[in-house]
């Protein structure tokens, strides 16, 4: 019966194999959700988040967004917001007419513009 020896090529290998394991679970031991055994799939950890926004920047964002009209719209039953004053353009019929005129690369550069 032969033995085998432990070469330190073997060896390297297998640290290396067990960092590349272990790797992933210390990167999510300090993420802000875990993954678990159960239902969910994942636990959160609220004191693992981190965040490199202030509480004083967070409430200016905010300020900023009602003062835009942002939430406050749909506490104060603004809701939806008024329609913008129709500005004095073209008429259905001129825009009938710049597309019936353009041409077959123009129609194809449109289309592709909207997605179609």
């Amino acid at each position: 019966m032969t033995q085998r020896r432990f070469t330190p090529a073997s060896l390297i290998a297998g640290l290396a194999a067990a960092t590349a394991l272990a790797l992933p679970g210390v990167a999510m031991a300090s993420g802000y959700i875990h993954p678990a055994n159960n239902e969910a799939g994942a636990t959160v950890h609220p004191s693992h988040f981190q965040s490199s926004t202030t509480r004083a920047q967070v409430i200016a964002d905010a300020e900023a967004a009602v003062r835009e009209g942002g939430s406050s719209r749909f506490n104060t039953g603004k809701y939806p917001a008024p329609k913008a004053q129709a500005s004095q353009g073209k008429s259905r019929q001129d825009v009938i007419n710049e597309l019936m005129q353009e041409t077959p690369a123009q129609r194809e550069a449109r289309q592709r513009a909207m997605g179609g």
